[in-house]
């Protein structure tokens, strides 16, 4: 009985930079008005008229923030775009363009280039960005992949981290901890997969805080949304390193302090239940785990009713004096616990704490 042959994978040194560039980008038609000029010359041409251009960027290392034992190269191209379109939707800005730059070794073929392109086109087309360019080169220390976003706003609907002020309400959208809690189980089950490949994973009913470490969204509805209830918010930031580190910024940037309540801060079922079934603290999954790409702002506190009632807004906390401090009330006993800065830190490469 003859067994079934894998396909033969295709080097890149096949196709060469050039090559690639040109075989990976050729089904990504350009849709925005903006967008004047692509994939194809020495460089993209945009133009927004009497709008702003905001851009961000995020570098994504292999071993340092992901790992590829667990992560689907589809699923890490789809995330590469989605963490930066939140950073846009955290400007209140309106993601138009990205530019994909990766570096990679010869241990990947084309096809799995590929693979993480069918991630980047899916982000395209479910948020309407083009893209329209990049850079491709050879690395000797696994993967590394670069995505810069370029969005638009008027200078009115701009929101920075600054423009908080005290009295105002602090205010997060979804729920928190999920991403994390979710990356604890892919930890799990490929620790043990690695001690014995027969083992198969116990990936079932922890769908939702899987996909939120897998497949995050940006909330780019948000503007939308907070715009239809007549609320501009005050200051913004989008909670990729964890809700303590944020505020953090928040007050930084806008020189206030600030008072979150432990009791209000939204969590999932199934991540409360993942916390306890590792014997952590679900709390901590929010303030330090990051990766949930919620939004988190301020708001007047004469639009609180405009949001109090709606499914996507939890108020959290409010601002106080700068001399005042950042600190969490606590559930039941109402202790102050100072807010440090516990999120993911990339140059330690876990936790501070872990």
């Amino acid at each position: 009985m003859l067994e079934d042959k894998q396909p033969a994978l295709t080097p890149l040194e096949k196709l060469g930079e050039f090559g690639l560039i040109k075989h990976l980008t050729k089904n990504f038609p350009l849709e925005n008005p903006s967008s004047v000029l692509g994939v194809g010359d020495d460089a993209a041409v945009v133009d927004f008229a009497e709008e702003k251009t905001v851009i961000s960027t995020d570098l994504l290392a292999e071993g340092v923030h992901f790992n590829l034992g667990y992560v689907p190269l589809k699923h890490l191209g789809y995330k590469a775009v989605i963490i930066n379109l939140s950073d846009l939707a955290a400007m209140n800005a309106t993601p138009t363009q990205i530019l994909v730059s990766m570096a990679l070794s010869n241990r990947f073929p084309v096809e799995a280039v590929e693979g993480i392109y069918t991630g980047i086109s899916l982000a395209c087309k479910k948020y309407a960005v083009d893209l329209v360019g990049g850079d491709t080169t050879s690395s000797q220390s696994g993967l590394i992949l670069s995505i810069t976003a370029i969005g638009k706003a008027r200078e009115e609907d701009l929101v920075r981290r600054s423009g908080a002020r005290e009295n105002d309400l602090l205010v997060v959208t979804g729920d928190l901890g999920a991403a994390y809690m979710g990356l604890r189980i892919l930890e799990r089950e490929h620790a043990l997969y690695l001690t014995n490949p027969k083992i198969q994973p116990e990936m079932e009913g922890y769908d939702y805080i899987l996909e939120r470490q897998l497949k995050p969204e940006a909330r780019k509805d948000i503007k939308k949304k907070l715009k239809d209830l007549g609320v501009h918010p005050t200051s913004m930031i989008d909670i990729s390193d964890g809700l303590s580190s944020e505020i953090l910024h928040l007050s930084d940037n806008s020189r206030i302090g600030f008072r979150l309540y432990e009791e209000k801060i939204p969590m999932d079922e199934l991540t409360l239940l993942t916390a306890e079934e590792f014997c952590l603290n679900p709390t901590l999954a929010a303030l330090s785990g990051g990766e949930d790409y919620e939004l988190l702002f301020t708001i007047p506190p004469k639009d609180y009713d405009k949001i109090k009632n709606h499914p996507d807004f939890t108020v959290i906390g409010h601002a106080v004096s700068k001399s005042m401090g950042n600190k969490m009330i606590a559930r039941g006993c109402h202790e102050e616990i100072n807010l440090t800065a516990q999120g993911w830190d990339a140059f330690l490469r876990r936790w501070p704490g872990t």
